[in-house]
């Protein structure tokens, strides 16, 4: 069977995609470069349980934030990355208010987890900005785990924004 010619592009037999996917999705330019969240050793010391680092909201927050910016200098936008920040808050918000409803909305809170791959997908963060979603989102156990876990972010938005003032 042969395939009519998408607009704008020479026609192509079965099986050669172009630039498309097999399903006829336009890859772009995306590397297909997957991120070893373990290989990354700033990860390591954001820990959210006893006893807390001292340095966890200051030179930890502070070393995350200069490492993500390093790392895909054309994506992690603060705008960007703020999202990721304000749901985070979203929820803690929401288990102050009802404690007893964490395990309810535990699900909802990890479903961060795919927003930071769909958004790596579109190239509008990095690999290791999935990784450090993923490495905080894996500590949140409780409703003290997930507080602290919003002051993480906290500071690390404070410190990202002093790596990329004029984004």
């Amino acid at each position: 069977m042969v395939y009519p010619p998408q607009r704008n592009q020479p026609h192509q037999r079965p099986g050669e995609h172009g630039n498309r996917g097999p399903a006829g999705h336009s890859s772009g330019n995306r590397t297909e470069s997957r991120v070893d969240c373990q290989s990354l050793s700033w990860l390591s010391p954001i820990r959210f349980t006893a006893p807390l680092d001292p340095q966890l909201f200051s030179e930890i927050a502070k070393r995350v934030a200069q490492e993500i910016n390093e790392s895909k200098k054309s994506a992690n936008r603060p705008s960007q990355l703020r999202r990721f920040y304000d749901e985070i808050v979203l929820w803690e918000d929401k288990v102050r208010a009802a404690p007893d409803r964490f395990e309810e909305y535990r699900p909802f809170l990890l479903m961060m987890n795919a927003k930071a791959a769909y958004a790596q997908g579109r190239d509008v963060v990095s690999g290791e900005f999935v990784c450090l979603v993923q490495h905080t989102l894996a500590q949140v156990q409780d409703e003290k785990s997930l507080h602290l876990c919003k002051l993480f972010w906290e500071s690390f938005m404070g410190f990202y924004k002093l790596e990329r003032p004029k984004d």
